[in-house]
Protein backbone atom coordinates (compact mmCIF):
# COMPACT_ATOMS: atom_id res chain seq x y z
CA UNK A 1 0.00 0.00 0.00
CA UNK A 2 2.89 2.09 -0.29
CA UNK A 3 2.06 5.81 -1.57
CA UNK A 4 -1.57 4.64 -2.32
CA UNK A 5 -4.36 5.12 -0.08
CA UNK A 6 -6.72 2.07 0.05
CA UNK A 7 -10.08 1.79 -0.85
CA UNK A 8 -12.71 2.09 2.83
CA UNK A 9 -15.86 1.14 3.07
CA UNK A 10 -17.39 2.41 6.43
CA UNK A 11 -20.65 1.28 7.56
CA UNK A 12 -21.89 2.64 10.26
CA UNK A 13 -24.79 0.51 11.44
CA UNK A 14 -25.32 1.47 15.11
CA UNK A 15 -27.91 4.20 15.56
CA UNK A 16 -26.36 6.32 18.21
CA UNK A 17 -22.58 6.44 16.91
CA UNK A 18 -21.22 9.19 15.29
CA UNK A 19 -17.89 8.53 13.53
CA UNK A 20 -16.20 10.81 11.39
CA UNK A 21 -15.42 8.31 8.45
CA UNK A 22 -12.29 10.66 7.11
CA UNK A 23 -10.52 10.14 10.67
CA UNK A 24 -11.11 6.49 10.43
CA UNK A 25 -9.51 6.72 6.86
CA UNK A 26 -6.64 8.40 8.06
CA UNK A 27 -6.16 6.00 10.77
CA UNK A 28 -5.99 3.01 8.78
CA UNK A 29 -3.67 4.76 6.37
CA UNK A 30 -1.39 5.82 8.80
CA UNK A 31 -1.19 1.74 9.87
CA UNK A 32 -1.28 0.90 5.89
CA UNK A 33 1.35 3.62 5.59
CA UNK A 34 3.73 1.58 8.55
CA UNK A 35 3.11 -1.79 7.47
CA UNK A 36 6.44 -2.96 7.82
CA UNK A 37 6.13 -2.75 11.69
CA UNK A 38 2.93 -5.09 11.24
CA UNK A 39 4.08 -8.23 9.46
CA UNK A 40 4.01 -6.32 6.39
CA UNK A 41 0.17 -5.20 7.65
CA UNK A 42 -3.31 -5.44 6.51
CA UNK A 43 -3.65 -7.00 2.44
CA UNK A 44 -3.72 -4.56 -0.53
CA UNK A 45 -7.47 -4.24 -1.51
CA UNK A 46 -10.74 -2.51 -0.31
CA UNK A 47 -11.18 -2.59 3.48
CA UNK A 48 -14.51 -2.66 5.26
CA UNK A 49 -15.18 -1.42 8.42
CA UNK A 50 -18.86 -1.82 9.85
CA UNK A 51 -19.64 -0.58 13.68
CA UNK A 52 -22.65 -2.42 15.11
CA UNK A 53 -24.64 -3.23 18.05
CA UNK A 54 -23.91 -6.40 20.25
CA UNK A 55 -27.32 -8.04 18.65
CA UNK A 56 -25.83 -7.88 15.55
CA UNK A 57 -22.79 -9.11 16.01
CA UNK A 58 -23.69 -11.74 18.11
CA UNK A 59 -25.80 -12.72 15.10
CA UNK A 60 -22.70 -13.22 12.54
CA UNK A 61 -20.50 -14.95 15.48
CA UNK A 62 -23.35 -17.34 15.73
CA UNK A 63 -23.27 -17.60 11.81
CA UNK A 64 -19.68 -17.77 10.97
CA UNK A 65 -18.17 -19.17 14.21
CA UNK A 66 -21.25 -21.26 15.46
CA UNK A 67 -21.24 -19.13 18.82
CA UNK A 68 -24.45 -16.87 19.60
CA UNK A 69 -22.56 -14.97 22.19
CA UNK A 70 -21.80 -11.34 22.34
CA UNK A 71 -18.61 -10.48 21.19
CA UNK A 72 -16.14 -6.98 20.81
CA UNK A 73 -14.29 -7.42 17.01
CA UNK A 74 -15.31 -10.00 14.20
CA UNK A 75 -12.85 -10.09 11.41
CA UNK A 76 -13.21 -11.67 8.22
CA UNK A 77 -10.40 -12.31 5.47
CA UNK A 78 -10.75 -10.65 1.97
CA UNK A 79 -10.44 -12.54 -1.38
CA UNK A 80 -6.97 -11.10 -3.25
CA UNK A 81 -8.60 -12.13 -6.56
CA UNK A 82 -11.39 -9.75 -6.13
CA UNK A 83 -9.03 -7.04 -5.03
CA UNK A 84 -10.54 -7.57 -0.99
CA UNK A 85 -8.56 -7.28 2.24
CA UNK A 86 -11.08 -8.03 4.25
CA UNK A 87 -13.59 -7.02 6.59
CA UNK A 88 -13.38 -5.61 10.42
CA UNK A 89 -16.80 -6.01 12.23
CA UNK A 90 -16.94 -3.92 15.32
CA UNK A 91 -19.36 -4.17 18.14
CA UNK A 92 -19.48 -0.23 19.59
CA UNK A 93 -21.78 -1.57 22.39
CA UNK A 94 -18.68 -4.04 23.91
CA UNK A 95 -16.51 -0.90 23.70
CA UNK A 96 -18.60 1.18 25.07
CA UNK A 97 -19.45 -1.11 28.00
CA UNK A 98 -15.39 -1.97 28.56
CA UNK A 99 -15.04 1.61 28.33
CA UNK A 100 -17.17 2.39 30.75
CA UNK A 101 -16.13 -0.53 32.97
CA UNK A 102 -12.34 0.50 33.07
CA UNK A 103 -12.68 4.32 32.91
CA UNK A 104 -11.39 4.21 29.29
CA UNK A 105 -12.33 6.67 26.45
CA UNK A 106 -14.85 5.11 24.03
CA UNK A 107 -12.71 6.53 21.22
CA UNK A 108 -10.09 5.02 22.43
CA UNK A 109 -11.77 1.88 23.08
CA UNK A 110 -13.14 1.75 19.41
CA UNK A 111 -9.91 2.83 18.15
CA UNK A 112 -8.30 -0.32 19.70
CA UNK A 113 -10.93 -2.92 17.96
CA UNK A 114 -10.44 -1.53 14.82
CA UNK A 115 -6.61 -2.08 14.87
CA UNK A 116 -7.29 -5.49 16.65
CA UNK A 117 -9.19 -6.37 13.57
CA UNK A 118 -6.20 -4.80 11.05
CA UNK A 119 -4.05 -6.56 12.86
CA UNK A 120 -6.01 -10.09 12.68
CA UNK A 121 -6.13 -9.38 8.94
CA UNK A 122 -2.17 -8.72 8.56
CA UNK A 123 -1.95 -12.16 10.40
CA UNK A 124 -1.43 -11.84 14.12
CA UNK A 125 -4.02 -14.00 16.48
CA UNK A 126 -4.85 -14.38 19.91
CA UNK A 127 -5.55 -18.26 19.94
CA UNK A 128 -2.54 -19.07 22.39
CA UNK A 129 -0.41 -17.62 25.22
CA UNK A 130 2.17 -16.07 23.01
CA UNK A 131 0.20 -15.24 19.81
CA UNK A 132 -2.12 -13.39 22.69
CA UNK A 133 1.09 -11.98 23.70
CA UNK A 134 2.62 -11.06 20.17
CA UNK A 135 -1.32 -9.13 19.67
CA UNK A 136 -1.24 -7.38 22.53
CA UNK A 137 2.34 -5.89 21.99
CA UNK A 138 1.33 -4.89 18.22
CA UNK A 139 -2.02 -3.31 19.50
CA UNK A 140 -0.36 -1.26 21.87
CA UNK A 141 2.65 -0.44 19.01
CA UNK A 142 -0.47 0.83 16.80
CA UNK A 143 -2.18 2.40 19.23
CA UNK A 144 1.30 4.32 20.23
CA UNK A 145 1.46 5.01 16.53
CA UNK A 146 -1.85 6.68 16.47
CA UNK A 147 -1.67 8.63 19.18
CA UNK A 148 1.43 9.98 18.69
CA UNK A 149 0.64 11.20 14.99
CA UNK A 150 -2.33 12.63 16.72
CA UNK A 151 -4.31 10.26 14.16
CA UNK A 152 -6.90 8.25 17.00
CA UNK A 153 -10.25 8.88 14.86
CA UNK A 154 -13.26 10.16 17.38
CA UNK A 155 -16.22 9.11 18.19
CA UNK A 156 -19.04 9.63 20.40
CA UNK A 157 -22.71 7.92 21.21
CA UNK A 158 -25.88 10.62 20.79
Amino acid sequence: MKGARRPLEVANRHPRLRVDRTAVAAAVGLLDAHAGLFRGGCPSGTLSVAFLEDPALANLHARFMGDPSATDVITFAGDAANNLAGEICVSVDAAARHARKTGARLSDEITLYLVHGWLHLAGYDDRGPSAKRAMRRAEARAMRLLARSAAMPRFKLA
